[in-house]
């Protein structure tokens, strides 16, 4: 559950012009968001699918362990209208219900929050005329799907928010996207929260744009802009980005920037990453390729401090054949399983970087370096909002084991033949037991910072650290 007086703190990076094609960012990072304790939380983690091609999709305890191992903390479950609504033949299924609580409570368990995403799928009467026009009753059976989810869920603090229409439509329309947008869909939305309100007026509202017809596009991104406010709290802005073109990345960010600012709201990436061609898991080049920008999305994600979910979270037992390259996937396991394990390594190690989870303060800037395999963070501390979390993983970017600067006071290191952390070094009156290795969920958890209320640089590098050999030439 989020706060809003501390939500409505969280603006938007501004970015800089392009120069040579390395985008400048400004050094204070204001995306993200605040948990109910007000730390600065990063919203990290993967697209929860409840069915596929192939059927029902249902994860067990462990599934979502991986997902923490891999720097989860925010799951989106997917909704599917069919299962919640009236539309057509459709009518609401208690047991679908049942199975989104479950995967809610597992998450709980983990240490995942929740977010809820509609999608139309299933729903053969649905049209998006009829949603956008208020024609057949259409909004009101839209309303009535949520409510079954805001009902169920409006005392649960493990749910934070909710995505409330996916990837909307023009289609056929003759409307322009500004019209449509403008006219149309933001006062969807305005009915949308009106709606959940009295169930619920502390979660987050997550909203998309227009998802573009096919052939049009703006910088190689098919979302239409957002040009006039929602004017309603607890927004944040939940765009979809799926790029290979590097040169791409930075500019249709800056635009959705842009938008974030005109909405007064955060960034959240609601699904990211470019689906993949199969024929990529058997190629050492298509793979290079996606690492490659791939790499440069993530560096801009921690540049700009923005939330990241990634689409899916899921086995290769079904594909799309929509891309010239032939049959493609947005399942990060490449084994036949819902529940795959076999990783999409060339992706997942991309993913699951180093990154603050939640940090006590206020997180200034941070990147994750993936040549040197160094995070870099900056923080001001505030010790009074309790523990922070920073997720390593450890067992895949550090097999050499790590070390931990936190500034000039302590410096901690793990070896991957022992157990937790060892102290290389501590000023006085520091406490080196606050800072605990959880190596279950690949985490560093920090009690309190050594100092309060001040700037402090955290640096994780890889290796057992050892003052440098004097006699070692550069």
């Amino acid at each position: 559950m989020m706060k809003q007086s501390l939500l409505r703190t969280l603006l938007f990076t501004l970015l800089l012009p392009l120069f040579a094609n390395n985008v400048v960012f400004a050094q204070d990072i204001k995306h993200g968001l605040r948990d109910d304790v007000g730390r600065h939380m990063i919203p990290r983690g993967f697209v929860v699918n409840t069915n596929d091609a192939g059927g029902e999709v249902n994860f067990a305890q462990e599934d979502y362990v991986r997902m923490v191992r891999m720097g989860a903390n925010v799951q989106v479950v997917r909704l599917e209208l069919g299962k919640l609504s009236t539309f057509g033949n459709s009518t609401f299924q208690p047991e679908y219900l049942a199975r989104l609580k479950r995967a809610v409570r597992l998450g709980r368990e983990a240490g995942i929050k929740t977010v809820f995403k509609l999608t139309v799928y299933g729903a053969k009467g649905f049209s998006w005329p009829d949603l956008y026009f208020n024609q057949n009753n259409a909004q009101e059976k839209y309303f009535n799907a949520w409510r079954h989810i805001w009902d169920a869920f409006k005392d649960n603090d493990a749910v934070i928010g909710y995505d409330l229409v996916n990837e909307p439509r023009k289609k056929e329309l003759t409307q322009s996207y500004d019209e449509l947008t403008s006219d149309y869909l933001i006062p969807l939305y305005e009915k949308i929260i009106d709606a959940a309100l009295p169930y619920s007026d502390e979660k987050l509202f997550l909203i998309q744009t227009v998802f573009m017809n096919k052939g049009e596009a703006i910088n190689r991104n098919q979302y239409a802009e957002i040009k006039k406010r929602v004017n309603r709290k607890n927004i944040v802005f939940a765009p979809h980005i799926y790029q290979e073109y590097i040169d791409y990345i930075a500019p249709t960010m800056e635009r959705f920037d842009k938008e974030a600012d005109l909405l007064q709201a955060p960034i959240l990436v609601g699904e990211w990453g470019f689906p993949t061609l199969l024929t990529t898991d058997k190629s050492v080049r298509e793979q290079l390729h996606y690492i490659e920008f791939y790499i440069r999305t993530a560096e801009i994600f921690d540049q700009m401090g923005v939330g990241s979910i990634k689409a899916w979270f899921l086995g290769n037992r079904s594909y799309q054949n929509f891309l010239p390259g032939g049959e493609s996937t947005w399942a990060i396991f490449s084994d036949k399983h819902a529940d795959g394990t076999v990783e999409r390594k060339y992706i997942t190690d991309i993913i699951a970087r180093p990154y603050p989870q939640y940090i006590a303060g206020d997180i200034k800037n941070f990147m994750f370096h993936f040549a040197t395999r160094t995070l870099d963070l900056n923080i001001k501390t505030d010790n009074s909002k309790g523990a922070s979390r920073i997720f390593i993983g450890a067992d895949r970017h550090y097999p050499d084991g790590f070390s931990i600067h936190v500034g000039d006071d302590i410096i901690l290191t793990h070896s991957p033949v022992r157990t937790g952390l060892r102290v290389y070094s501590s000023k006085a009156n520091t406490k080196p037991s606050d800072f605990i290795w959880d190596a279950g969920r690949q985490q560093l958890v920090v009690l309190a910072w050594p100092t309060n209320d001040e700037i402090v640089n955290v640096r994780i590098e890889p290796g057992i650290y050892r003052e440098p050999d004097p006699s070692a030439k550069n």
